[in-house]
Order: structure tokens, then C-alpha cells, then sequence
């Protein structure tokens, strides 16, 4: 009986693994050993680097007109987690990193720090931006992930960083990026026209929408969507409404109904993104497929 106990006990402490990498969730606290604090990192898939709160970032011996330029110098920061916690530090900049996102890109400096369960920390690069608008100061990228970690928002099938998804609706395959960090699906849209539309976002719930959507390929489809809702996102830029509308979306041959926010992608690579609302309950992310 005893040696049932033990043995059960052991189960419920060990971890989880999938193969030989194990699973995390889509929030997890993060120590980061340079910096002494703790924060709760929010795992994001659809990111390439991770990403860490810094600001009033100053290069030692003054900064050279050209980002590039500064490799190697030295560059001090302070950085603050979720519970106001802050520290003044200094690193190596090993190199800068361009980022897209809707509003454009922007080029970041990056450092290397050693990040991780506490006591289980290892060395990443991690790019510095200043994500004070951001519910999570740490975001965990695909660069620290890979090879090591699966990311489930709820368990079952294994999909990868980027998919081929259908819209039954538009009749098109996206090239799709899989970002745990996204609460909600996204989807190109351009050219919005809402039946008997009023200025009010609010008031047009339930109104028909005209909008035009593309893939990567350059095929284009215009769409009829009923509005079900609007959803209020915010980035480090502030914050927007977007209208949602249900589509019915998954891989070819598997889709299922779903709320998908409308959004100009026109300067993402990736035209549908999707988010946690669609994974959940049915994917796990792998970084490494």
C-alpha cells in the first residue's frame, strides 16, 4: 500500500512531456537571473524572439546614429515585472532585431539573459521594448521554446508555428501564423462596408459587413458576414476596436465555427493569425514543426 502511495505520488509531481520535450501552458512564471525578479510571461508562439519590459534604455559612452552600429557596446535599462518590482541593469547588446507588426517595424536592441523556471534558468537572446501598455512584461518567443518546450492551451493535436488554414467563407488557404500570444483570431480585411452602418461601432452588432480579404498568394474573395461583436485589442501602440464576425475555420477538410477580428494585415507576412480562441480545447503548438 505504502509503496502504491509513493508511487502515485510520483506521478502527480513529475512533469509533463511530449516525447522528449515537455508542455507548457500559455502563461507561465519566468525567473530572470540578471535581473532577480519573477514574472508571469505570457508563452507567445507567434513571436520569433522573446521579449522583455525595458525602458529608459542608455548606451554606455553614448549612442551611434545607427542602431547597428552599437553591437557589442554596453547598455543599460530598467525593467519591471507585473507587481511593480523594478531594477536598473546592464548587458551586452549582441545584436539588434527587426520587428513587423500592424503598425509597421521597428528595429530593437537584444541582449542575451539567462531565463526560465527558477532555478532552471538558460541563456536566450531577448529583445528590449518598452511594453508598459502590455498585461505581461516578459513575453517567452519561439526562440526559447524550440526544441524544448510544446505550448498547450488545452491539450490534443500537435500543430506547428505556421499552417496551411481554410476559410470555408472565402473559399481561400492562408499561409497561417499560430500565435498563442493572440486571445482571438485575425484576419486581413480591407475595404469594410456595413449594411445601414452608423459611426457607432457598437450600434452595428448584428449588421451585415462587406469585406474584402486576401492570402499570401494574392487571391482575393469578398465576404458576408453577420457582426457578432466588437473586440477591443490592445498592443504596445495603444489600443483599438475591431469588429468580429464567426467564420468557420481549421485546417482543410476539419473547420469549425469560430470568432475571427477583422483587421488591415496588409503589412503582415502572415494574413489570418491564429489566436488562443481557436486553439483552445483542440491544438498544442510545437515551435519546432
Amino acid at each position: 500500500m505504502l509503496r502504491i502511495l509513493i508511487l502515485s505520488a510520483l506521478m502527480i509531481a513529475a512533469p509533463t512531456f511530449a516525447g522528449e520535450k515537455a508542455i507548457i501552458g500559455q502563461t507561465a512564471h519566468m525567473s530572470v537571473s540578471e535581473v532577480g525578479l519573477t514574472y508571469e510571461a505570457r508563452i507567445d508562439t507567434g513571436a520569433g524572439n522573446t521579449s522583455i519590459h525595458a525602458f529608459d534604455l542608455e548606451i554606455e559612452g553614448g549612442s551611434a546614429k545607427n542602431m547597428r552600429d552599437n553591437v557589442g557596446k554596453t547598455i543599460w535599462f530598467t525593467t519591471e515585472n507585473r507587481a511593480g518590482e523594478s531594477k536598473r541593469l546592464s548587458a551586452t547588446i549582441v545584436k539588434t532585431s527587426t520587428v513587423s507588426n500592424s503598425q509597421g517595424t521597428e528595429t530593437r536592441y537584444m541582449v542575451s539573459l539567462k531565463i526560465g523556471k527558477k532555478g532552471d534558468e538558460r541563456k536566450v537572446k531577448v529583445n528590449l521594448r518598452d511594453r508598459s501598455h502590455m498585461d505581461y512584461k516578459l513575453l517567452i518567443g519561439r526562440n526559447w521554446l524550440k526544441g524544448k518546450y510544446i505550448v498547450d492551451v488545452a491539450d490534443k493535436q500537435l500543430i506547428g508555428p505556421v499552417a496551411p488554414i481554410s476559410i470555408v467563407e472565402t473559399g481561400l488557404l492562408f499561409n497561417t501564423r499560430i500565435d498563442t500570444g493572440a486571445v482571438e483570431n485575425s484576419l486581413h480585411a480591407v475595404d469594410l462596408k456595413v449594411e445601414n452602418g452608423v459611426d457607432d461601432m457598437e450600434k452595428n452588432i448584428g449588421k451585415m459587413l462587406f469585406f474584402t480579404t486576401e492570402n499570401e498568394q494574392g487571391k482575393q474573395h469578398r465576404v458576408h458576414a453577420r457582426i457578432v461583436e466588437t473586440s477591443l485589442i490592445r498592443n504596445a501602440q495603444g489600443s483599438e476596436i475591431r469588429y468580429m464576425v464567426e467564420l468557420q475555420v481549421g485546417e482543410p477538410g476539419k473547420e469549425y465555427k469560430v470568432k475571427v477580428n477583422l483587421r488591415d494585415r496588409s503589412k503582415m507576412t502572415h494574413k489570418l493569425l491564429i489566436g488562443r480562441n481557436w486553439l483552445q480545447g483542440h491544438y498544442m503548438v510545437d515551435v519546432s514543426l
